[in-house]
């Protein structure tokens, strides 16, 4: 079957406006080099949005003749889209939204792999300039706002999720809008629309203006969770590592909704974090909910995370079944514990310099056949220690079902 396709060059609209000749040339020979094909496949999961396809590899497959090129004026640069899907564009020009997305995989992938990746500013394995670099990327992101008080809610939950649970994370989203809490997720479908969607509606009633609706994503998924068109800042972070810790960062309080492996690794990866002793005090939110018909779903997860974990982990997590005013209420109250505790320990409301993550937590994973036979998943070990290699377990799950190198190695 073919598909309608349109060409077009675009010019950068609120990013990358501005480069130095240095800078210039550097993007011109990254974009080219090892990166190019990385820089193609994100860029066309961002033409992508509002597709229903989920298919990374089916996408692909669709538009074998797309190509994307960066171009050198004397302001500045723009992008040459070849063969890019027609579904990005009205009346001939592309959607506002999808050309700020298309220019941040360009800051994203190629700009900041110049400036953070591969810049010796940052040693990557040492755990404190993964923090650093973590930070460093997202306040390039302009995601930062000095003196806002913290209101930043992190949504984990699966892109394929039953009609009923979309709408149950639409409310939840509509009752922390209300609230004027603001929305960070994934940037795709499922329940990573539904929040943002619902807060939409919250804020637009409490006349607050535009709310700041988060999309946090990483190459490798990027393809197959396209950005809803709801996101109006999205950050594509180097691996799934950093996304994950950008999250807990940014995020003041974190609501989970039913998902498959990926949210089962969300989950483990911040319990890990707030199960290490330096965390024992730190308030942090932290609320797993859905409809009615989630209430097994849940449960079994509860009772994994007992039998893994400890008894004494369900102190760190609440369960909210079909009742989002308690869920918003709930995380509220927990902001409030979260700006106390952060003047108290002299910390920025914006970013989490306080929480402790383990380096473990931190060192990329790669899901090899080998690395996943030899993950250490017995008791005898901290518990914070165990679940980051039980995340590990689900991080290979993961890859085995939407990334492509990890399906191709299966």
């Amino acid at each position: 079957m073919k598909y309608k396709v349109v060409d077009a060059i675009i010019s950068p609209q609120g990013q990358l406006e501005t480069l130095s000749q240095f800078e210039v040339v550097r993007i011109l020979r990254t974009s080219k080099g090892e990166l190019s094909q990385i820089f193609r496949n994100c860029s066309l999961a961002v033409l992508n949005s509002g597709s229903a396809l989920d298919d990374g590899k089916e996408l692909l497959n669709r538009y074998p003749d797309f190509s994307i090129e960066v171009v050198q004026r004397q302001r500045g640069i723009r992008l040459s889209l070849k063969n890019a899907p027609v579904i990005a564009f009205v009346d001939g020009e592309l959607i506002s939204g999808i050309n700020e997305h298309l220019f941040t995989v360009l800051r994203d992938v190629i700009y900041v792999h110049n400036k953070i990746v591969n810049s010796p500013r940052f040693n990557l394995g040492e755990s404190v300039d993964v923090t650093n670099a973590v930070f460093h990327i997202l306040r390039n992101a302009k995601v930062f706002i000095p003196g806002l008080e913290p209101n930043m809610v992190v949504c984990w939950g699966g892109h394929s999720i039953a009609l009923e649970e979309y709408k149950y994370t639409k409310e939840v989203g509509y009752q922390l809008g209300l609230r004027n809490l603001d929305i960070c997720t994934g940037c795709g479908p499922g329940a990573m629309k539904g929040p943002m969607k619902g807060a939409t509606i919250g804020h637009a009633k409490q006349r607050t203006g535009v709310g700041r609706y988060l999309g946090m994503t990483e190459p490798g998924i990027i393809a197959a969770e396209s950005p809803n068109p709801i996101v109006n800042k999205l950050i594509i972070m180097p691996d799934i590592e950093k996304r994950l810790e950008a999250f807990v960062r940014i995020g003041h309080g974190i609501v989970v909704f039913p998902g498959g492996a990926g949210t089962a690794e969300e989950i483990l990866y911040i319990l890990g974090i707030l199960l290490h002793p330096d965390n024992v005090s730190m308030p942090y939110p932290l609320i797993f909910t859905g409809p009615k018909s989630a209430e097994d779903y849940f449960k079994q997860i509860n009772r994994f995370l007992l039998d893994t974990l400890g008894l004494d982990v369900q102190q760190r997590y609440k369960i909210i079944i079909g009742d989002p005013e308690r869920v918003a209420l709930e995380m509220t109250d927990g902001m409030n514990r979260v700006r106390e505790f952060r003047e108290q320990q002299s910390d920025a409301f914006y970013y989490n310099w306080t929480l402790k993550i383990d380096e473990q937590f931190q060192r990329p994973f790669n899901p090899s056949h080998e690395n996943m036979r030899n993950l250490n998943l017995k008791k005898d070990q901290p518990r914070h220690q165990l679940a980051a290699n039980l995340r590990r377990a689900f991080s290979g799950v993961v890859s085995g079902n939407v990334k492509a190198e990890g399906i191709h190695a299966i």
